[in-house]
């Protein structure tokens, strides 16, 4: 599946070799850690499976299960391709002011999380907005070319931005849950799920595993980081976060347990316009231009699918109205962890906002990370 609505997450994991614990009760073998990568999983991107198990064999099986769902979830909400058999997001699309599709009970599922976070960010994450993402993803793959061969590329105007983003909207989207059909009532509508689709599938493989009963193990796709569990000596997951520029680390986040680290950021599939400023993917349905506020935010929490719902629609907010959606997602979800990290240019730094200048930067975050985030960028 080719993503167009999220930037690949510059953000890694550091997780420890021989840090197994002593010998379990009985017979059993204590886990060891293994790992493997695979391109094979669908999303257009890298993924890798690290896990403490009894047994290379197990961990074999259970990376062999974990590409197969993250596959079958690629196909599900592949905007692009078709497939025998399968009515995906675009047989949906392909249907607009047609006739209702029926489809996969995981893909209602998936646009019913996709709807609840377009309610509860006031529609700043959105997406039913595919007519207008297709005009931006149409004049940057045109400006990447152009860019390669030493040319600015042009930009779409605003009357052209209007005439798609007219094409919208949830009230044109009928789901019928007890059949499992979707209708696109608008024929000039359709669905891009760039913002949820991976996290999505990411968080029901991280299920599916879990299940499986492994010591501890992480799944990274493309940077949509799952953990489950803490490690198996207790020492908590270390993410770093990358300094949007390139090159060193920026500052650390360190937590036990399990939950999912997603970044939106400005750094990656962007192209150079006429007017010389850059075009990234991360599309604001105020301006329909991109958003201009950071250069990334981190979102934190035990939902995958929600994180990476929360960092595009966190991306295009004002501080302020981010952290209300924050305390908006934590209260319909009570009991849940959920914290986020803003990096944007200094010059932008809100007046009188907490937070910490590090190089050409300025930093701030939610407080539940206050003891939990160590600078390697001064």
């Amino acid at each position: 599946m080719k993503k167009t609505c999220k930037a690949k997450l510059i953000l890694a994991l550091s997780l420890l070799a021989g840090c197994a614990p002593g010998p379990a009760p009985g017979n059993e073998k204590p886990p060891g850690r293994f790992s493997a990568v695979t391109t094979e999983a669908g999303f257009d991107t890298v993924v890798t499976l690290q896990e403490w198990v009894s047994s290379e064999e197990e961990f074999t099986r259970h990376f062999s299960l974990v590409q197969a769902e993250l596959r079958h979830y690629n196909d599900l909400f592949d905007i692009y391709n078709e497939y025998d058999g399968l009515n995906n997001i675009r047989t949906i699309n392909e249907n607009a002011g047609i006739a209702p599709v029926e489809t996969a009970p995981e893909v209602i599922e998936m646009l019913l999380q996709a709807r609840e976070f377009y309610e509860l960010s006031g529609g700043r994450f959105d997406v039913t907005m595919g007519a207008l993402l297709q005009v931006w993803h149409n004049y940057r793959d045109r400006g990447i070319e152009l860019n390669l061969g030493g040319t600015k590329a042009p930009v779409p105007d605003i009357t052209e931005l209007q005439a798609a983003a007219a094409h919208g909207g949830w009230d044109s989207i009928i789901i019928d849950e007890e059949n499992s059909t979707v209708f696109i009532t608008d024929p000039e509508m359709s669905l891009d799920v760039g913002g949820i689709a991976k996290g999505f599938a990411v968080e029901r493989a991280a299920q599916m595993l879990a299940e499986l009963q492994p010591a501890s193990a992480v799944i990274n796709a493309g940077g949509n980081n799952r953990t489950l569990a803490s490690k198996p000596d207790g020492s908590p997951w270390v993410v770093r976060i990358q300094n949007p520029d390139g090159g060193e680390r920026m500052l650390l986040v360190e937590l036990p347990g399990a939950f999912s680290f997603v970044t939106s950021g400005d750094y990656e599939r962007y192209y150079i316009g006429e007017d010389g400023k850059h075009y990234h993917h991360i599309i604001d349905p105020e301006t329909l231009y991109p958003a201009d506020r950071y250069r990334s935010v981190t979102v934190i929490t035990e939902d995958s699918g929600a994180a990476d719902c929360l960092s595009t629609a966190l991306f295009v907010m004002s501080l302020a109205d981010g952290r209300q959606l924050l305390e908006r997602y934590c209260e319909a979800h009570p009991g849940t962890f959920c914290e986020a990290v803003w990096i944007m240019d200094a010059g932008q730094a809100p007046d009188q906002e907490e937070g910490r200048k590090t190089g050409s930067f300025f930093v701030t975050w939610t407080a539940g990370l206050n003891d939990k985030i160590t600078f390697e960028l001064n």
